[in-house]
């Protein structure tokens, strides 16, 4: 089958289409999508979920049938029934604003009786180990604890076909592990899975078939047995990343070291209105100048709160910074800092890639349309100047944001997970490009669970904990 995305719609007529592809996906299987950001792999699973032609028109050519009947003919709730999805953005998904209550409107949805409905969340709490999620505000939770929702709103509503779109893609370790215990338990139970993944590590050894697509097209399908073959060169030569699943708590490396020059953060503090517990509760905190910091932690020990707090975009933190002998309030740092938030699509505001980046740039740089176009080669996006920025791949909006964020000239950037929807290649060019804003004499903190990436371009790391 083929599909070629058109609409009016910026945010999809130019996504990457598939071009002839075949795949049959059998009862109780687990099929594995990799490969570059961009390539199709979404476009797959909106096909299963009916999404497409549904949702996202365009042109189709050939059939998707499930248990032989055609996904296009029937109506998206007649296949919601069979088929769950976890989406790249959790926050698509929801539509309650309690978690309790997320958990319980598949259910209700399908009529089930209230004592089987509790039964079924209860089953899945400890399951997914989410006890402390629930009864809580879903929009008070981090990225990786509404992933972990997501996980369990489909598992509760008991799918016989589950989806996953970069399902860990926001998850710390301890959840990525939970997350693979679910996709184990899944499999005993006779689910069929289809997961589009970056990150192989925590699943490659439960998979049964993986399928490699680029451009559109599926360029290898392995075996279980045949994947498990692959050397890690090829593995690096067909651009899938380690398979070796590593905790950012076993990189070693300092938080600070003899030489570096100081930033030092004085009484940050920070909670949800209404909430007593601090999600941002720092005395004293001591960064180097200069060096990439790697910030790392469980999902919830508040890793973007603290981002926010010290890029000044959170009023109610009154924490100072002190930095070559000047004192820098809230106002002050939003001056020399510039944060890539982890969903780059809401600071994304122009109507192409090249302005983006223009936007970004100061009003005086001499050439600033050059060394833009120079900043989005680097960075793969030249082909895309003239592109609608929210018409790009997950992966590619986020390239898009750390070319705004050098772009800027800020003294200090800080990225929110800049390599959750990057494939390898991208992951170790972002990496590269890293390295090389330090060496502007430019400060990097990367908010990140991507042991790969620390290794990679990370001098320094600091572990941040629940309060």
């Amino acid at each position: 089958m083929s599909f070629v995305y058109g609409s009016d719609n910026a945010a999809t007529k130019h996504e990457n289409s598939l071009r002839n592809v075949s795949l049959a996906v059998r009862d109780g299987e687990f099929v594995f999508l990799t490969g570059p950001s961009g390539c199709g792999k979404t476009t797959i699973l909106r096909l299963i979920n009916g999404l497409i032609p549904q949702f996202y028109p365009g042109t189709l050519s050939g059939e998707i049938l499930i248990n032989g009947k055609s996904v296009s003919d029937q109506e998206l709730y007649d296949t919601a029934g069979l088929v769950g999805t976890v989406f790249q953005n959790p926050r698509s998904q929801f539509y309650n604003v309690d978690t309790t209550g997320e958990l319980a409107f598949s259910c209700e949805n399908r009529g089930l009786s209230e004592a089987d409905i509790y039964k079924r969340i209860d089953e899945t709490v400890a399951d997914f180990h989410i006890k402390s999620l629930m009864d809580r505000n879903i929009f008070h939770l981090s990225d990786g604890e509404k992933q972990k929702i997501a996980c369990a709103s489909v598992s509760v509503a008991g799918s016989e076909i589950i989806l996953l779109d970069e399902p860990s893609a926001n998850l710390d370790y301890e959840a990525t592990m939970a997350l693979r215990e679910m996709v184990i338990r899944w499999k005993q139970q006779g689910k069929t899975i289809v997961a589009a993944e970056h990150r192989i590590a925590y699943l490659w050894d439960l998979i049964d078939r993986a399928v490699i697509l680029r451009d559109g097209q599926i360029v290898w399908e392995l075996s279980g047995a045949e994947k498990d073959g692959l050397s890690i060169s090829e593995l690096l030569e067909m651009g899938l990343r380690s398979t070796v699943q590593e905790p950012p708590t076993d990189v070693l490396l300092p938080d600070f070291a003899y030489g570096d020059e100081p930033i030092v953060l004085q009484d940050f503090r920070f909670s949800y209105r209404g909430e007593k517990r601090e999600i941002v509760s720092i005395d004293r905190l001591k960064l180097a100048a200069g060096e990439i910091t790697a910030v790392t932690g469980a999902n919830g020990a508040g890793k973007t709160s603290f981002l926010n707090c010290l890029c000044g975009l959170e009023k109610r933190c009154k924490g100072i910074m002190e930095y070559k002998e000047k004192i820098y309030g809230r106002k002050e740092r939003q001056k020399i800092c510039f944060m890539v938030m982890q969903d780059t699509g809401n600071q994304l505001f122009t109507e192409s890639v090249l302005e983006e980046v223009l936007i970004s740039s100061p009003k005086s740089a001499e050439d600033a349309e050059k060394k833009a176009t120079e900043l989005l080669r680097q960075l793969d996006l030249d082909a895309f100047l003239d592109r609608h920025p929210q018409s790009l791949s997950g992966g590619q909006k986020q390239r898009l944001a750390i070319a705004c964020a050098i772009a800027s000239g800020r003294e200090m950037l800080l990225l929110d997970e800049p390599t959750s929807g990057l494939d390898y290649a991208h992951m170790m060019e972002t990496a590269q490009l890293l390295k090389r804003v330090q060496a502007m004499g430019i400060t990097l903190l990367v908010v990140t669970h991507d042991s790969e990436l620390i290794h990679a371009c990370c001098g320094r790391k600091i572990v941040l904990k629940r309060g």
